[in-house]
């Protein structure tokens, strides 16, 4: 995409510089009017001709590289499904099971991975500004979009076509790592999570139907209407970026949920004593 960039806005600057200099000849060297057959002469090659020529030319270029930009990934497979107002995250390594997260994404460097995208509800777009350009989350539809990212690091993504009231809260980060970190980390993340009893939270979290909406792999919760949690400890944020995850903010996520995340599915549970909040909030910061 940048070859193709550099060469489009060079053909553009040529030409432009063709018009400038034929416009300073026709101004400042030939002031006198142009002969009739010599002025259709000019409009038929410069304003007809070179231009459909060097349009074409930038058209079969560009087509040329169509088959790289479209080639098939490698052998992992990511699928992603846009939700108001998260993201679920599914890995599909090579014969392995599937492994899930949320609002988290991992790739390697230097690997072509695909992604699945797709969504239930209203219409997504998918955008990591610093890897690739946007695509459509669009219902009923998977799209297909090959990322090859060059270098490592964390950057951010989010979505880029207005889908309710907290669109402006969808966010995810991607974490670009080297290949055989990122091979020990998926194996981490297929793992139960390594969390406590701390404080009770996990029997709270139970108790209060937390489970009925999210799974917690090693324990009883295996709900699947929202986000994975498995793993939750080793995410940056919370509530699809929406907030930094810390204890104090966990609090507020699980209290004042709506409040701070309009139109959400999940309920706030600000009713519950602020001791089991915060045992709930504590025993989720083990979750690793």
């Amino acid at each position: 995409m940048a070859r193709l960039f550099w060469v489009m806005l060079v053909a553009a600057a040529i030409l432009w510089v063709a018009v400038l200099a034929l416009a300073f000849h026709a101004r400042r060297r030939r002031p006198s009017p142009w002969q009739p057959r010599n002025a259709g002469r000019l409009i038929l090659w410069a304003g007809a001709i070179g231009p459909t020529l060097l349009l074409c030319a930038l058209l079969v270029y560009s087509l040329r590289l169509m088959p790289e930009l479209r080639a098939p990934g490698g052998p992992l497979r990511v699928e992603i499904r846009g939700e108001q107002f998260w993201w679920r995250v599914r890995y599909h390594p090579p014969g392995g099971a599937a492994v899930e997260s949320a609002n988290d994404l991992r790739l390697p460097v230097g690997q072509r991975v695909e992604l699945s995208l797709s969504s239930p509800d209203v219409i997504h777009s998918f955008w990591v500004p610093a890897l690739a350009g946007k695509m459509d989350v669009i219902p009923g539809r998977t799209n297909r979009l090959v990322l090859e990212p060059s270098r490592t690091g964390r950057f951010r993504g989010a979505c880029a076509e207005f889908c309710g009231a907290s669109h402006a809260l969808m966010a995810f980060t991607v974490e670009v790592m080297e290949p055989e970190a990122f091979q020990a980390w998926l194996t981490r993340e297929a793992n139960p999570a390594a969390a406590s009893a701390e404080q009770g939270g996990q029997a709270l979290f139970l108790k209060n139907g937390c489970g009925a909406c999210h799974t917690v792999r090693g324990t009883p919760a295996a709900g699947r209407v929202g986000p994975d949690l498995t793993h939750l400890a080793s995410r940056p944020t919370l509530g699809a970026g929406t907030l930094e995850n810390t204890q104090e903010n966990r609090v507020r996520f699980i209290a004042q949920t709506r409040e701070i995340k309009p139109a959400t599915l999940m309920p706030g549970f600000g009713m519950l004593p602020e001791a089991e909040i915060a045992a709930i909030a504590a025993w989720l910061g083990t979750l690793r």
